[in-house]
């Protein structure tokens, strides 16, 4: 079961889950634009089982604040005061989607606090035909502003980064998606091969891998980040 905090990260709060046992090694999930903190249950109970999994809700998503004020830069360095402020010194770190972003430019600028990095489905920052996107209607579980803001970079992103993606010194593992995703698979793949001794796996089951083939995705990630008993745990903590 997973507490529900929140925390001050320089003037903004954050809200996050936290799980497992309470001396275990560090871990942080960073979910996809549009999603919160509760889009990582399918695979929570099985990762929480041997980390202290920290799951934030990123600025303007879920019951984080919404401060008007949005990058990729930001959230990145909310994720860095987040660990600050909770006395986090180096970590495992997951990232879907645009927290995979966040996640390797946290890994890029601030390499000795990423120990181990998972990158599910994350599209290479390269510039791609912009869109807008309609906006649904509603109240929406975040800011629509954010996510009009975080698209265009998405769109046109800092050409240092591509370069950048073999500063990473973090051990990592990318995740592929496969042909049902709409993430350009040739980018995910160039992704992996532009980090240094970077892994891949594909598991083609689109873009929300963690959702729709959770126990394989926990799996994968468990071999990587060396989490020991997954396949004997998996029934019981899955079913809980």
């Amino acid at each position: 079961m997973a507490d529900q905090c929140s925390i001050d990260v320089g003037g903004v709060r954050l809200a996050y889950r936290v799980s497992g046992p309470p001396e275990a090694p560090p871990l942080v999930l960073l979910h996809a634009l549009g999603e919160d903190a509760s889009d990582w249950e399918p695979v929570l109970p099985v990762l929480a089982r041997c980390r202290r999994v920290y799951a934030p809700d990123l600025r303007g998503h879920g019951r984080s604040d919404r401060p008007g004020e949005y990058s990729l830069e930001l959230m990145r360095t909310d994720v860095l005061r987040f660990l600050n402020a909770l006395g986090l010194d180096r970590v495992d770190l997951i990232g879907h989607s645009m927290g995979g972003i966040v996640g390797y430019m946290l890994a890029q600028d601030h390499p000795e606090r990423v120990r181990r990095l998972v990158l599910e489905d994350v599209p290479l920052p390269r510039p791609r035909e912009p869109s807008v996107p309609a906006r649904p209607d509603g109240d929406l579980p975040f800011d629509w502003e954010m996510v009009l803001a975080v698209r265009r970079q998405i769109d046109a992103p800092d050409p240092s980064r591509l370069e950048r993606l073999g500063e990473i010194t973090a051990e990592t593992l990318v995740v592929a998606g496969g042909p049902a995703s709409h993430v350009p698979q040739d980018g995910v793949a160039e992704l992996a091969r532009r980090v240094p001794d970077a892994r891949m796996v594909t598991l083609p089951v689109g873009h929300l891998i963690h959702r729709a083939a959770p126990e394989a995705f926990a799996e994968a990630v468990a071999t990587f980040l060396s989490i020991a008993a997954v396949k004997n745990t998996w029934t019981q903590d899955a079913g809980s």
